[in-house]
């Protein structure tokens, strides 16, 4: 077994993702096919219901084969959209079950340096509130967001989509640091610039130098950060998640810092 790095309980995450599956699924069975996403402009509803259908159905997979990684089959997809929410039913109770039924600790096939189970867990509970929130932007609903999972997701998002880093590259910490103050749940989060380099096994991509920031821990010595950035959590998540605006955001600091900092988060994540 691997040890387990989830900052919320097993547990709770599993609530989460059966919850925000859930509410996936109702928003997406009353929405209109044709509605654009806004986050994903090339997708409408159908689009983002097989989305989130095909990638519950692999990580189901994933986790039913651990720790082997298996065969990627791109399934057929269903013309009529009632049998598009029966495959997601479908394999959304499948990746559910076999959570459920899974030790976190256990060894499983992913792309991140955390093979575990904990993290397909933790990436799956995100992955669906962020989409669930795709499906009521795309049926014109407000959104609602527990402060506890979208503080956990801003670490998430800061520290696996943005900072990660594969297995194959290397990072040199570097000059700047911004701290990201969560108001509602009294959560901070620092991160410092540095680049990245490597090349990728796969594709034969070579990074030389790129720069990016790294989830750290708090200066020993009491350092200040160049920039802040602070607000409540949902807010925070769905902005860095390019969901939402910055109305509800406040910066202060380095404006060099700062654009450095945006520039990395603009990128768009599905």
């Amino acid at each position: 077994m691997s040890p387990l790095h989830t900052r919320l309980s097993p547990d709770v995450y599993l609530d989460h993702l059966v919850r925000e599956s859930a509410l996936f699924r109702t928003v997406l069975a009353e929405c209109e096919p044709a509605a654009r996403v806004p986050a994903c402009p090339d997708w409408d509803a159908a689009d983002l219901l097989w989305h989130l259908a095909t990638v519950q159905r692999w990580w189901a997979e994933v986790l039913s084969v651990r720790p082997a990684r298996p065969e990627e089959v791109e399934p057929e997809r269903p013309a009529a959209y009632d049998d598009l929410l029966a495959a997601y039913d479908g394999w959304s109770r499948d990746l559910a079950e076999v959570l459920a039924g899974a030790d976190p600790r256990d060894e499983a096939w992913n792309w991140s340096d955390d093979h575990t189970v904990g993290f397909v867990l933790r990436r799956q509970a995100h992955e669906a509130l962020v989409h669930r929130v795709d499906a009521e932007q795309a049926a014109g609903l407000p959104s609602e967001i527990d402060p506890r999972l979208a503080s956990d997701g801003v670490h998430e998002c800061l520290d696996v989509m943005y900072g990660g880093m594969p297995p194959w590259g290397s990072w040199e910490p570097g000059e700047g640091l911004v701290r990201v103050d969560v108001t509602d749940t009294g959560e901070e989060f620092w991160l410092r610039f540095g680049t990245f380099s490597g090349t990728s096994p796969e594709s034969g991509t070579t990074y030389a130098d790129e720069e990016d920031f790294h989830v750290v821990d708090a200066p020993a010595d009491g350092a200040e950060p160049d920039v802040v950035v602070d607000g409540p959590a949902a807010a925070l998540d769905l902005w860095l998640w390019n969901r939402g605006g910055d109305a509800d955001i406040a910066v202060a600091g380095d404006r060099g810092v700062l654009e450095r900092f945006t520039a990395i988060v603009a990128s768009p994540i599905d």
